[in-house]
């Protein structure tokens, strides 16, 4: 528990950021799923949309801190690979 005033400041910053960054990363997931969902129904064309909507949200996350940037590469090169295969 924190006891300490900067402890009791730095508990709550951790909180807010806690929230924030919760947000980003089911901003992030959502946009993945879209893709997803776009790549089971077969349409390419729909599919390589959603994929151009999601990147610029991964790399707004990378930015952001929530996930690593080999880690956004990784998930964007993977969609890609399987939009490019729905044709």
């Amino acid at each position: 528990m924190a006891n300490s005033p900067q402890s009791k400041k730095r508990a709550r910053q951790n909180e807010a950021r806690f929230k924030i960054n919760k947000m980003r990363r089911s901003r992030i997931r959502t946009f993945l799923r879209a893709v997803e969902e776009a790549i089971a129904s077969g349409d390419q064309a729909a599919a390589a949309a959603a994929l151009k909507a999601a990147q610029p949200e991964l790399m707004r996350g990378v930015t952001k801190g929530v996930m690593h940037k080999n880690t956004a590469s990784r998930k964007m090169s993977r969609l890609a690979s399987r939009v490019k295969a729905v044709a």
